[in-house]
């Protein structure tokens, strides 16, 4: 199994702070120093606008080859529910420079908490798989009434991949485990701020939460015991704010290797090397 860790998002300004990724790099250098240090980011963006082509372009050559991308679908096909033809070739079509750089991860879907198990809602959620056929396409709920083998099956029939998340426990969401409907898994670590899951006025705010060394050994143990069973595992820390995540991320990768699943350290010298020769 291969195992891909990163982050959501990678333009985290409060990045930027002392002893901190970003400390003292300009901006058009945040992708090239994050893909230097991880190999893999949740490309928030076009929820809110797909980018074009030679966004994408861009992408692909400022990370150096070493990063793998997963695109998030734009707020038309999760929360609008209404894309068109257009939307959907934009979002076939846009991230071809990825997909030619051997850089493409999963889609994502992320389903917001209002939508329910509803018949409309599942035939809707068929549509999509349909659309979307042939590529991978990671579909995560944050309603409880989602978090049910007889729906894993139904995406595992349709090709879907079950996005597995940590979710803090506020009541209505989804367990905490590790479930895969392919050889792909897919594992979101949204932080455990209770406190503010519901309450909280801004993402940031939500994901204000830096996990524990027992919690990501949890973490650890419930991944070694499906390595056997996966291709590749993609797990990405939501919790950014204050830089929580990139504390986490070593320490995850400390545990998976304790718990016998091979997770390698990149070496931000010897990437920056290989960029110059590319």
């Amino acid at each position: 199994m291969r195992v891909y860790i990163g982050c959501g998002g990678y333009s985290n300004e409060d990045w930027a702070a002392p002893g901190l990724l970003y400390e003292g790099v300009r901006k058009d250098d945040y992708l090239a120093t994050y893909a230097a240090h991880f190999d893999a980011v949740e490309l928030n963006s076009p929820f809110y606008a797909i980018p074009g082509l030679k966004a994408f372009e861009g992408m692909a050559r400022k990370s150096g080859g070493h990063t793998r991308f997963a695109v998030k679908l734009n707020k038309v096909f999760t929360h609008d529910r209404a894309p068109t033809d257009a939307d959907f070739d934009r979002m076939l079509q846009s991230p071809e420079p990825l997909r030619e750089a051997g850089l493409m991860g999963p889609y994502l879907a992320q389903f917001p908490y209002s939508f329910h198990r509803t018949a409309a809602n599942r035939k809707y959620l068929l549509g999509l798989a349909e659309r979307f056929a042939g590529h991978e396409l990671a579909v995560e709920f944050r309603h409880t009434e989602w978090d049910k083998p007889e729906v894993r099956e139904g995406m595992a029939e349709h090709g879907l991949l079950w996005v597995s998340p940590d979710y803090p426990p506020a009541g209505g969401l989804p367990e905490p485990q590790l479930h895969a409907t392919g050889d792909v898994g897919y594992l979101r670590l949204h932080g455990r701020n209770a406190g503010s899951w519901w309450e909280g006025q801004s993402a940031a705010e939500r994901h204000d939460y830096r996990y524990s060394r027992a919690e990501l050994d949890e973490w650890a143990q419930k991944i070694a015991l499906v390595a056997e069973d996966l291709s590749e595992l993609y797990i990405f820390f939501e919790n950014t704010t204050k830089g929580h995540a990139l504390k986490n991320i070593p320490v995850l990768r400390e545990a998976l290797n304790a718990h016998g699943v091979p997770v390698a350290t990149p070496d931000p010298a010897q990437r920056s090397g290989e960029d110059r020769l590319l």
